[in-house]
């Protein structure tokens, strides 16, 4: 029974070694597939460079999540 928990972890650490903080959870048996964020901490990590895997990717823009995530970075940019 497959269920996934979203971290942020530090890419020294084993794949399955410690992680920093759990950001949500993706269970691919519902219908349609449940996937639960804490969005603003996904948001902060993004910004501070966190690099999130193809198949995470895949699971924020499915949310809107990427999206805000580009709009914040090009307001970023933007600023003086």
């Amino acid at each position: 029974m497959p269920f996934f928990r979203l971290v942020a972890a530090d890419s020294r650490m084993p794949r399955d070694g410690r992680y920093l903080e759990v950001l949500g959870t993706y269970d691919p048996l519902k219908n349609p597939p449940l996937t639960q964020f804490k969005q603003e901490r996904v948001l902060d990590w993004l910004g501070k460079g966190a690099q999130p895997s193809v198949t995470v990717r895949t699971l924020l823009r499915r949310s809107g999540v990427w999206k805000q995530f580009e709009e914040r970075r090009a307001r970023a940019k933007t600023a003086p």
